[in-house]
């Protein structure tokens, strides 16, 4: 099997979660959606990296290393250049996330409030191993299940309601590690 060098310099992006999503692949859909994006930047098409990444993530829940390619491809640059916004980003994941991926705040306020206890008890309850996980790097860890991936998060900005989460794109707050299996049943009954 042939690998591109871009491909041999990217981690795996194949998790438990994996089977949630569907692996990335052009459609007319994402060509017209991505053209429109890059409508709005006339003088440069490379301005466009971050919208094209965001509908990428959004559509495939992260960014591959042929879905690098396509960027750069659509943007005339070359895909180091994509690269080194997908990695610069904390916001951008490079490998399949959960079904449901939690991340929890851990800035002061959401420290002193439980967060790292918080984390704890969310991978006791989902049984995932964070011991291996590279925070910078690859900050996602995935359950075994392939449900739930968890990584912190810089400030979700509710430091007054510590300490605060979000599963997928809902927010939530004054989340103590009590409430974790509470939270967790919200998106999977007897989780």
């Amino acid at each position: 099997m042939s690998h591109s060098t871009l491909e041999e310099s990217v981690a795996s992006h194949e998790t438990p979660g994996s089977q949630f999503y569907t692996p990335f692949a052009v459609t007319a859909e994402l060509e017209a959606e991505a053209d429109e994006r890059i409508s709005h930047y006339p003088a440069s098409k490379r301005s466009a990296t971050l919208p094209l990444l965001h509908i990428v993530q959004h559509k495939f829940g992260f960014i591959s290393a042929p879905a690098i390619e396509w960027v750069a491809a659509k943007l005339e640059i070359q895909p180091i250049k994509v690269l080194e916004v997908v990695t610069f980003y904390p916001g951008f994941r490079q490998s399949a996330p959960g079904k449901f991926h939690i991340r929890v705040c851990r800035t002061l306020s959401c420290a002193m409030g439980g967060s790292y206890e918080l984390m704890e008890r969310l991978c006791e309850l989902t049984g995932i191993d964070r011991s291996a996980s590279d925070s910078h790097h690859h900050p996602v860890t995935v359950s075994p299940c392939g449900k739930f991936s968890v990584e912190f998060a810089e400030c979700l900005a509710s430091c007054g309601s510590a300490p605060v989460c979000m599963v997928n794109d809902d927010f939530h707050e004054a989340i103590a590690p009590e409430k974790a299996e509470e939270l967790l049943a919200k998106y999977v009954p007897n989780a």
